[in-house]
């Protein structure tokens, strides 16, 4: 029998529980007995739903709060001093890590005020983690109760046993950094520390029952130094004992190729690729097993929606049973379905033929049950037959191609992708037209959504109010944000954004080519949930997207207000891209429909335009090479065909966060001002990259993502350390992103105290 195996299921439940229940506890609305009940009923809906699908290898510890590599954190006391100081209790020392907490003093408690530890994509994912922060006091040992036993334990009381998941220790300490008090350490010198927390978690895994453990080495697909390397043989041979559960390695996300030899002597009880990604692999890959060693087989695609075409599929795992053997394969998702929606079946608006092309993480648990019977010798023509239609329609499909798209495409050329004049020559314009003050203030686009908003929206979309009425509605919010604007001094301002629902959604729901869901939510971090478009075609702009909002902002206010763009890099990563055509193609695409709502905006006024592109690095291939250098000159070029059509006195803005930027990178799309996530970055070498950037640039100087507010001392503070290796003429102060997620007081109180602090270092310049 060849077995079936999901790697981890999505945590969010199908009507975002996890949300709802979360943010409640947070303002006060919830317990923390609710908050764990509503954890523990989710964990046993999924678990349930995997068995009845007939699922041979469950996952547990899957489940996450917040994020699953901050669990780990403080299941191994990698907290640090300032987390450990107010006596919160666990649950609150996550979500203080997590997210930040500012609390003011009470009869019964202490005031706290500490920031969030650093926030970063997981590997080309749209997923942000937090990332493990390490000193040299750091002292590993399990906190409490084991989280991935009690969850184990849970799972086997309702007659379910589960293989628990963990990030495995050399990727975890890889995937950290050093704290500011030790600049000095190298986190993966404090493997052989951590080793004994690691033999002791699994050791009380057994006990409790647990014969199999996935431990999850993701960085085996990144290019890995020789002492990272050199690290999984130690590890491994330290873990595996009789006193531990099998373990079966894992990676996904790409190539694990060049670090076999790393790995090819572990004596773990199997090991699973991703081969969706990288089906090349398999030969090199499968040639490390030995004795009894498992191959699981990721061939149901964790990243994406479209359905598995079983006839690929069934040949790729007939091709592993023949080199291996069926007792030793396991078919099994590519990675986590953590990255795709729920269940296709709460989708009741979709076209019923796209919605036949799709899949979400209930349709692929069943897609890896019924590829394994098929190995297995069992009888499933029925849902082969019904699979084969589906993969035929979307192929002879209409909906997917658009000759004139094609046409257009071809004439992209790279005058098409350069602006008039370089930036010194624009510069000189830009300063003559607008005039800014040195320190120019500015905020990276939106505004609190706040509920009323939600409820406008809702109410246009349901047709309960008229189209006049709701842009009644959103031109008095448009006028609320520029006053308030004007009020503590911003120089460039923005509209807000109160008539968009996402920063790409909002875009793909104007451009030909999209399709969309009514609760098709995947998690981007801890409570931010996403709806992903769907490319299913070519894609075109029917008409303009955003000038009426631009032109009726900049008409309220002498001071520039910035048209807001999403970049095609990033529509392209925060949608389910097509897997027919490339990802250039698909940019390049994209950048054609922004360059005509760029030229727009600009011939109805506005000019200052900000193209915002943060997963410019999250799309970066994971290891170098052609393929990495290709893809930087497609996603450059896409940028610049959007952002080129313009006169040199148009202002050309864009923006970056959560990600480990290269100063190389954001060159190439040759804007004029960009604005960068920056306000939890520890180590001054991140600044010194920069130092010589040639156009202009703000380093994000407080964390849209937590609740506090920070002081303009603050302020002061972070700028002076910038400005030790940065010139003054050429920095801006904005936030680290958008505001959408906060508060109107904390965002009154945060963006005054950064306006002050501005005024502040002009006085002194």
């Amino acid at each position: 029998m060849v077995q079936s195996s999901v790697l981890g299921f999505p945590r969010i439940g199908g009507q975002r529980e996890l949300k709802k229940v979360t943010e409640a506890y947070w303002s006060g609305k919830a317990t923390v007995e609710e908050l764990l009940e509503t954890g523990k009923s989710l964990r046993a809906h999924n678990w349930k739903l995997q068995k009845e699908a007939g699922v041979d290898i469950i996952a547990s510890n899957d489940f996450s709060f917040y994020d699953q590599v901050l669990d780990l954190s403080l299941l191994f006391n990698v907290v640090p001093d300032r987390y450990t100081k107010f006596d919160l209790a666990p649950i609150d020392v996550l979500f203080a890590m997590g997210r930040g907490l500012q609390r003011k003093a009470t009869e019964t408690t202490a005031a706290v005020d500490v920031t969030a530890l650093e926030m970063v994509k997981w590997f080309d994912s749209n997923y942000h983690y937090v990332r493990p922060t390490f000193s040299h006091s750091t002292e590993f040992k399990l906190n409490s109760v084991a989280k991935p036993v009690v969850e184990f334990n849970e799972a086997k009381a309702l007659g379910i046993h589960t293989r628990p998941v963990i990030l495995g220790p050399v990727s975890y300490l890889y995937l950290g950094k050093a704290d500011k008090d030790s600049l000095d350490l190298d986190p993966i010198t404090l493997l052989e520390k951590i080793l004994p927390v690691y033999k002791q978690l699994l050791s009380e895994l057994k006990a409790a029952g647990a014969n199999q453990v996935q431990i999850d080495e993701p960085i085996l697909v990144l290019d890995l130094p020789e002492s990272v390397k050199e690290k999984f043989q130690v590890a491994y041979d330290a873990l595996v004992s009789e006193s531990a559960p099998e373990l079966t390695l894992t990676s996904y996300f790409g190539d694990v190729r060049p670090n076999l030899k790393a790995i090819e002597s572990l004596p773990v009880a199997g090991f699973h690729f991703d081969f969706v990604r990288v089906p090349e692999q398999f030969n090199e890959v499968s040639s490390i097993l030995k004795g009894e060693q498992t191959l699981s087989v990721g061939i149901v695609d964790g990243r994406n929606i479209w359905k598995t075409d079983f006839s690929k599929a069934a040949k790729f795992i007939k091709a592993a049973v023949e080199k291996v053997g069926a007792e030793k394969v396991i078919v099994a998702t590519s990675s986590s379905l953590l990255h795709t929606p729920v269940d296709l079946e709460n989708e009741t608006k979709l076209e019923p033929i796209i919605k036949d092309w799709f899949s979400f993480a209930t349709q692929k648990v069943s897609e890896v049950v019924v590829l394994a019977k098929e190995a297995s010798g069992d009888d499933v023509a029925t849902e082969f037959a019904a699979n084969a239609a589906s993969i035929k329609s979307r192929v002879e499909s209409s909906i997917t191609t658009n000759p004139k798209v094609q046409e257009r495409l071809a004439t992209i050329n790279e005058s098409l992708a350069t602006r008039q004049s370089p930036f010194p020559e624009r510069l000189a314009v830009q300063k003559e037209k607008y005039n800014l003050p040195l320190f120019p203030t500015t905020t990276i686009g939106s505004f609190p959504q706040t509920k009323d908003i939600r409820v406008n929206r809702n109410k246009f979309t349901k047709g309960t109010i008229t189209a006049e009425e709701y842009e009644t509605f959103i031109n008095k919010e448009i006028e609320t944000v520029i006053r308030f604007q004007e009020e503590i001094g911003l120089d460039v301002l923005v509209h807000g954004e109160p008539e968009r629902n996402d920063m790409v959604q909002y875009f793909g729901e104007q451009l030909k080519g999209f399709a969309f869901t009514t609760n098709g939510w995947v998690q981007s971090y801890g409570s931010r949930y996403v709806r992903p478009p769907i490319i299913v075609g070519d894609v075109s702009r029917p008409k303009n997207m955003t000038v009426k909002e631009s032109v009726y902002a900049q008409s309220l206010s002498k001071s520039p207000v910035k048209g807001m763009l999403t970049g095609p890099v990033t529509i392209l990563r925060w949608s389910f891209p097509r897997d027919d055509v490339s990802g250039k193609v698909q940019a390049l695409q994209l950048g054609l429909a922004l360059r005509d709502e760029v030229t727009d905006l600009e011939a109805a006024g506005i000019t200052v335009i900000q193209v915002d592109e943060p997963a410019i690095r999250e799309g970066l291939p994971l290891r170098a090479g052609q393929e990495r250098s290709d893809y930087l000159n497609w996603a450059a070029q896409s940028f610049r065909v959007a952002t080129s059509g313009v006169d040199n006195s148009t202002q050309i803005h864009s923006h970056f966060c959560y990600s480990d930027l290269d100063p190389n990178h954001i060159k190439a799309l040759d804007a004029d001002v960009v604005s960068i996530e920056f306000s939890k970055k520890d180590d001054p070498k991140y600044i010194q990259e920069f130092s010589d950037y040639p156009n202009h640039i703000g380093l994000g100087l407080f964390d849209i993502h937590s609740p506090r507010i920070p002081s303009k001392e603050e302020f002061v503070a972070r700028v002076e350390e910038i400005l030790k290796v940065y010139p003054a003429a050429n920095f801006w102060f904005n936030p680290d992103c958008g505001l959408k997620t906060r508060g109107w007081p904390e965002v009154r109180e945060s963006l005054t105290n950064m306006v002050n602090a501005a005024k502040e270092f002009r006085a002194k310049y």
